[in-house]
């Protein structure tokens, strides 16, 4: 069921009319109910996966929990039976040997069941392509299993619930059903965002009063989720199809592509996101935002702290720090301060668990050696960027006044944007040779004559189409700059009710007039649904 279809919206109408009209105390089961109804919806078996999930999760954190609360019982009220404290401090290592022991074989059971669907043909296929090297006749079958929707992200979903329950930073809920909609909940399982149970949990199972302000915000998201989408997103996507699917497009159509691109699924993802969010806030239920103005930034690091702000924040709190402060890793950096000296010392942590963080993140976005080599590319770049710190510092301090300039910030923010767009490259065309082929011809078939009005119009908009496009992002990059510091919805909100529902009228004529839709229109899937 797409968010973009009329199924959907009947779906939300309705469940929206019950949700506000039921005894409030039943409203999380609902939730939960019309949760696994809309993903049943895509595979009747699907809600399966769910519960295993769920049930993996609940029962290791519950007994985890249970656990430890029975030990620091035990030694409260036994405190004397331990001949000295080095036994004591046996006791709790053996204890907490179980609970880790417990909680990777809950994490290795999720990994595996997201592995066999998602990574099990990738292998394969690079294991038939060792046999044909070394000229074996030898070929393995493969799964060709459909990768059940949203599952990446209810998986990482449920292990950073377990791993918070481990670490103690959450209680584990008791309810089971209360954490299979925590896990399942409907809106975010298309594309996301990770949720963390310490966030989510405050206002999912609470009881709603009808709120006129936040259901009318959340309804104005919603709308402005679908614009992008349906406006931006699928108006360009005819054409960023054709630049990136053709070998003939490249030097500087490859730029093109990347401008195209980098619209489509800004408008793409934020839409989606928008529309989550939006149908949350009328349910009641707040959910995290996932970007904040991605495309103002003025460096990679800065731009993935405000892109997908849920996946980058997970990878980082469950690989990165983990790894980085590791015993292992802490016996590693002793032996290279031993042998190779502090700076060497200093730096391998931090460039090990970077490397190993976006390797992760790579392959969590698609099982393709496309999307590993952007995940090292990304961690690389970071890398550089740390090490040039210095540099950039006594340039700064050398031009002190150069970084207050708005024409300086514009060019970071340019280079920034096409940094990223250059590595987006490896999403686009789906093979690590190619790309950088393409990338290359950049630099080495580049010519601007070859962009005429012509030959923008074979790739299958016309030039009313690209002015829609075209001010719709505008309207996008206008929204951002204005919502820098307060919500458009918070300033329209305190307009006269003419302006107000005048901007709201405007919108919604612009996607039933403008947006990608309708009879003998194949709706696109929003591009996160994929992974």
């Amino acid at each position: 069921m797409l968010f973009t279809s009329y199924a959907f919206i009947a779906f939300i109408a309705v469940a929206f009319f019950l949700y506000y009209r039921i005894p409030r105390k039943w409203q999380w089961p609902f939730l939960l109910i019309i949760s696994i109804g809309f993903y049943a919806s895509a595979g009747i078996f699907y809600p399966i996966f769910l519960l295993v999930s769920s049930a993996v999760t609940y029962l290791a954190g519950l007994w985890i929990e249970r656990n430890r609360k029975q030990e620091k019982t035990y030694i409260r009220e036994n405190a004397g039976q331990f001949a000295s404290r080095q036994e004591k401090k046996e006791f709790k290592q053996k204890g907490e040997k179980r609970r880790r022991n417990l909680m990777v074989s809950a994490l290795l059971i999720l990994l595996a069941v997201l592995g066999v669907f998602k990574y099990a043909d990738f292998v394969i296929d690079n294991m038939n392509a060792v046999f044909y090297a070394v000229g074996s006749d030898r070929e393995l079958e493969y799964l060709d299993l459909l990768l059940p929707m949203g599952i990446s992200f209810y998986t990482f979903q449920s292990l950073g619930y377990l791993l918070d329950v481990y670490w103690e930073k959450i209680d584990a809920q008791k309810n089971f059903f209360k954490h299979l909609l925590f896990v399942s909940f409907f809106p975010q399982l298309v594309q996301g965002p990770i949720s963390r149970y310490s966030d989510l949990s405050q206002t999912l199972y609470e009881e709603h009063v009808f709120d006129k302000k936040q259901v009318i915000f959340g309804l104005e998201r919603i709308l402005w989720g679908y614009f992008k989408k349906l406006v931006v997103a699928d108006t360009i996507l005819t054409a960023t199809t054709a630049v990136i699917g053709d070998e003939y497009y490249n030097g500087a159509w490859v730029l093109v592509g990347i401008i195209f691109y980098g619209i489509e699924l800004y408008a793409d993802f934020t839409g989606g996101i928008d529309i989550t969010i939006g149908i949350a806030q009328v349910f009641g239920v707040k959910v995290a935002e996932n970007f904040i103005r991605p495309y103002f930034s003025k460096n990679i690091a800065e731009y993935w702290r405000r892109w997908h702000i849920s996946m980058g924040t997970w990878f980082r709190d469950y690989i990165f720090y983990p790894m980085s402060i590791s015993k292992r890793m802490g016996k590693l950096t002793k032996f290279c301060k031993t042998h190779f000296g502090k700076g060497v010392a200093k730096r391998v942590p931090v460039y090990l668990a970077t490397m190993v963080t976006w390797f992760a993140t790579g392959i969590w976005h698609g099982a393709s050696w496309n999307f590993v080599m952007w995940g090292i590319m990304n961690g690389v770049i970071i890398l550089i960027s740390q090490e040039l710190e210095p540099l950039y510092a006594r340039f700064h301090k050398q031009f002190p006044s150069l970084g207050q300039r708005k024409g300086y910030q514009a060019f970071q923010i340019v280079r920034t944007f096409f940094l990223m767009g250059s590595l987006r490259m490896f999403d686009c065309y789906g093979d690590v040779p190619l790309s950088f082929s393409m990338f290359f011809s950049m630099f080495r078939d580049f010519d601007l004559r070859a962009l005429t009005v012509d030959e923008f119009l074979d790739l299958g908009l016309n030039i009313p189409q690209y002015v829609i496009v075209f001010a719709g992002t505008v309207l996008m990059f206008s929204a951002s700059v204005i919502g820098r510091k307060e919500s458009v919805r918070e300033q329209l909100s305190r307009r006269p009710y003419v302006v107000r529902y005048a901007a709201v009228a405007a919108l919604f004529l612009a996607v039933v007039l403008f947006g990608s839709y309708g009879v003998g229109y194949d709706a696109a899937q929003f591009i996160y649904n994929q992974f």
